[in-house]
């Protein structure tokens, strides 16, 4: 009987900080009135994909180098993010603007200084 091996998918991120209740609490403003939802201590993005928060105090308050990693969010309303996420005052990396792999597509910092992409696919495919 052969060995099943091989990665069946991801399930998520963890996303440390040196201040967890802070950085928890702009998820929460940020992402929960686009859809997302707490699932224990998890922050549940779509089925399947949660967000975890560690408070760790081996990192620094801002990441050296920011665009190492990137949370990807696909969205059905760009635009609709965009005014929301206005309204925290984020920072943005990149503007909202219609790529040329056909998409609509933005970068936004979080408190801590981590890169989130918000993308909106074309018509009818999520």
């Amino acid at each position: 009987m052969a060995t099943r091996t091989g990665i069946l998918g991801t399930s998520g991120v963890i996303i440390g900080s040196n201040d967890r209740d802070r950085i928890v609490a702009w998820y929460r403003a940020a992402l929960e009135p686009l859809g997302a939802r707490w699932e224990g201590h998890l922050l549940v993005v779509a089925d399947g994909m949660y967000i975890g928060f560690d408070q760790r105090d081996d990192v620094a308050a801002k990441p050296g180098e920011p665009g190492r990693h990137l949370v990807n969010f696909t969205v059905h309303d760009i635009r609709a993010a965009e005014r929301h996420l206005n309204t925290l005052g984020v920072r943005w990396v990149r503007p909202v603007e219609f790529t040329d792999f056909g998409a609509w597509f933005s970068t936004v910092e979080d408190l801590d200084g981590n890169l989130l992409q918000f993308i909106q696919m074309p018509d009818g495919e999520d």
